[in-house]
């Protein structure tokens, strides 16, 4: 009867320990706010994915231990206002992580509207991931503790590109041409403000501005460029505002070379086909045809699973980073979990490694730049969009060059 007793209560005891521990195991939901419709709806559903995929991916692998991720799409249209009432109701179903990457000005937004709502709710605070959005500013002088960005910023991927296109001494004349919003115009900035200092020699014949998603034939500004002899085009246009500029450019027979931020994404190879080769450049924070093929298995099983290209690789180091510090904090309770993320070293997709800066939540990773170029089963092993053209890796920029410093002042809760 003693070892009776004894044995039951050993059973008790286990049985609520396993429960305790169910208990514990919460399913983290995040809401991606990005544009699931309209003229960039292609990008959202690719980025949804990409998360989704390695949400699955942390999942198996129990990167935050018991807890587990869900990623859920908020169609934000890729406006302010919609990304405003897609946080709103985000948080009235409880959600208290948040994603986005698709606009500056949506990102400025949410940041500060996150602000004001974890002021007012103390205890029910709400986590920004920041895929995408890369004014400076954002890390810089409106930084804000509840924001994470794991994109670099404008400033760190133009230095990259300026670096590397001072290389060439053909280059003489250089039009910037971007998209008339935060991001577009602190591109221009610093495309004008670096070509200064580091090739002081080149002219800019020409600096546009366009509305953000609303132009359908790109020819007038094609017809500018070629007029302006430039030999050189800096572009920090996305989504279908650059697949189309690309395709009027080819339609004129522009001979001038690209140097771009997303011309990887979804749309742009198709439209640059054969008239891009090594003359479309792109910097960004990884590349499929890397040294060594370093995560070709999840760029294969995406293509695989969704019959789409990989190429949102910022959606990596976020799944990773979120997973393993909430596994580092014990805890899926954002305060907790940001406090974790801080000087947080990750593995880059593409090799190398990636650690959050605390100072100003600004993921320090390599940087690659990379030309359009044919298959050779060498260097370009990995197409895109079926076209039998890929990206060259030209060039990595470890994270140590690529970082740059910050103005941002954070103020953090109290624990």
């Amino acid at each position: 009867m003693k070892y009776a007793r004894k044995f039951k209560l050993g059973a008790l005891a286990l049985t609520m320990s396993l429960a305790a521990g169910i208990a514990h195991a919460d399913t983290v939901k995040i809401a991606l706010i990005d544009p699931l419709s309209g003229s960039f709806a292609a990008l959202g559903e690719n980025q949804l994915r990409t998360w989704q995929y390695f949400s699955e991916l942390a999942n198996k692998g129990k990167w935050a231990g018991e807890h587990t991720l869900e990623i859920v799409g908020f169609d934000n249209k890729a406006g302010v206002q919609d990304s405003l009432s897609q946080l709103k109701r985000a948080i009235d179903q409880g959600y208290r992580y948040v994603a986005q990457g698709n606009g500056s000005g949506a990102a400025f937004a949410l940041v500060d509207a996150i602000n004001k709502h974890n002021a007012r709710n103390p205890g029910k605070e709400v986590l920004y991931i920041n895929h995408g959005a890369i004014d400076p500013e954002l890390t810089n002088g409106k930084c804000s503790f509840w924001q994470f960005s794991v994109d670099s910023n404008v400033d760190m991927k133009m230095k990259a590109l300026v670096n590397h296109l001072a290389k060439n001494k053909d280059v003489k004349k250089v039009y910037v041409i971007g998209q008339n919003y935060a991001f577009g115009r602190s591109v221009s900035e610093a495309a004008k403000k670096m070509l200064a200092e580091k090739r002081p020699d080149v002219q800019i014949v020409g600096d546009d501005l366009h509305p953000i998603g609303e132009v359908k034939d790109f020819s007038p500004y094609v017809a500018k460029i070629i007029a302006s002899g430039a030999d050189t085009i800096i572009t920090g246009n996305w989504g279908s505002d650059l697949a189309l500029l690309i395709r009027a450019a080819r339609a004129s027979g522009l001979e001038a070379n690209f140097y771009t931020y997303y011309a990887v994404l979804k749309g742009s190879p198709t439209a640059m086909g054969e008239s891009g080769l090594d003359r479309v450049k792109y910097v960004g924070v990884g590349n499929v045809n890397n040294e060594g093929y370093k995560g070709r298995d999840l760029v294969e099983g995406f293509k695989k699973k969704y019959n789409d290209d990989l190429t949102w690789m910022q959606a990596y180091p976020a799944v990773e980073l979120l997973s393993k510090a909430i596994e580092k904090a014990g805890s899926t309770d954002p305060v907790d979990v940001a406090f974790a993320m801080e000087g947080m070293e990750v593995d880059s997709l593409s090799g190398g490694k990636a650690k959050m800066r605390a100072s100003d939540h600004q993921l320090q990773q390599p940087l690659y730049v990379a030309t359009w170029s044919k298959t050779d089963g060498n260097t370009v092993q990995l197409d895109q969009e079926g076209t039998g053209f890929g990206w060259r890796t030209e060039e990595v920029i470890p994270a140590s060059e690529a970082q740059l410093p910050t103005t941002c002042n954070m103020k953090r809760p109290s624990r």
